[in-house]
């Protein structure tokens, strides 16, 4: 398998949407890391969007429980289109990803918080197994809420990270599929926000969760899609 770096490269120059009639985004990113210090960071690198432009994203929560989102996008057409009703805030700010080598790299967040991230990604036979498992299935499968509830649940076992949510709601009530190709884990990460050091990568006493997507219990990095009901305000909440 190339490196997490050529991967992403690769996506970057040719990304290609999923098609069909749902809010569609493609990229790659860290599904969360939780910390000793009871903090957890998420990254979102989205290089194609069909509802807007392409985007950075930081998700933050601190040890009280407390979730913010900082994004290169305005609300209405990034993360927070979603999730805004489980979390504080979503400031734009400046969020940059640079890439120090094949597999390490760190996000910066500048503006209305400070954060320096260190990450250094790992391949093992599991991940090289799902990742192989995940290229392998046909893209209109990926398309089933049964069978992405079924991959969810042998993921999460198989990557030892706790619950694994593919399919199911998120905080402002649209459903969303998520659709992995390749898979990482995040071997190293040292983060310091506003000054405080987050400590080292530790399993939380209690798994937590935005909606029916779960933050996983050890850092997951993947390439890959996600798909969510278009926005009805009728029914949704909307972000602003």
């Amino acid at each position: 398998m190339d490196s997490p770096q050529a991967l992403v490269n690769a996506a970057e120059r040719s990304t290609v949407l999923p098609g069909g009639p749902m809010e569609r985004f493609a990229g790659y990113g860290i599904m969360g890391v939780t910390f000793s210090s009871g903090y957890i960071l998420a990254l979102r690198r989205f290089a194609a969007s069909s509802i807007g432009p392409a985007y950075n994203a930081v998700w933050l929560r601190d040890p009280a429980g407390k979730w913010s989102i900082f994004s290169t996008a305005a609300p209405e057409v990034s993360c927070a289109r979603y999730f805004s009703g489980g979390i504080e805030r979503a400031p734009v700010a400046a969020v940059s990803i640079h890439w120090k080598g094949p597999s390490s790299f760190t996000v910066r967040v500048e503006g209305p918080a400070d954060l320096t991230w260190d990450v250094e990604l790992s391949g093992t036979p599991i991940t090289r197994l799902m990742s192989a498992m995940c290229s392998a299935v046909p893209e209109k499968v990926w398309r089933s809420s049964i069978f992405l509830s079924a991959m969810g649940l042998m993921a999460g076992p198989m990557l030892k990270a706790g619950k694994i949510g593919l399919t199911g709601k998120v905080p402002n009530r649209q459903s969303f599929h998520a659709r992995p190709k390749q898979v990482w884990f995040v071997s190293s990460s040292r983060a310091v926000f506003d000054g405080q050091d987050l400590g080292t990568s530790a399993a939380l006493p209690l798994q937590d969760r935005l909606g029916d997507f779960w933050i996983p219990q050890r850092g997951i990095f993947m390439i890959g899609s996600s798909m969510f009901e278009q926005l009805d305000p009728r029914h949704h909440i909307v972000a602003g």
